[in-house]
């Protein structure tokens, strides 16, 4: 039986064919497109209204009001989605931090869990994302 590295070169690349480059890529699509997806959202509010999941302590120490926030967050959202689509191995440890301050954002404002949960495993993915990365983005020397 014929092994990746037996195959002729001439074939679709190994890295291609490779299953750990390929979920590499799946979340390297992932996390691009979903957090520029959301923060364009933040700006038109068209899937939820967006600064209901702001808690009030931060909404108190932030400059402006809720919606003012929220456009920072989206502007955030999509450099870092920008970010991972450019260079995953950095970006995916961006995207990780920014859900880790929105889990602590949900957790202090009773009420929106299940959404922290959702939030922790998307963690969990950015970090899987650096993880691959560490592999298939390699510096080119």
């Amino acid at each position: 039986m014929a092994t990746l590295q037996d195959t002729p070169s001439r074939a679709v690349p190994l890295t291609q064919r490779d299953v750990g480059y390929q979920a590499f890529m799946m979340l390297r699509v992932a996390f691009s497109i979903a957090p520029i997806a959301f923060g364009l959202d933040k700006f038109f509010n068209v899937l939820v209204h967006w600064p209901n999941y702001l808690a009030p302590w931060i909404n108190d120490i932030a400059p402006g009001n809720a919606q003012q926030f929220m456009y920072f967050v989206g502007a955030v959202e999509i450099v870092a989605g920008l970010f991972v689509a450019i260079k995953p191995r950095w970006g995916a440890y961006v995207v990780a931090a920014w859900l880790a301050g929105i889990i602590i954002n949900l957790l202090s404002y009773s009420g929106y869990y299940d959404v922290a949960l959702r939030d922790f495993g998307l963690l969990l993915g950015a970090l899987t994302l650096a993880r691959l990365a560490s592999v298939y983005d390699r510096p080119r020397a």
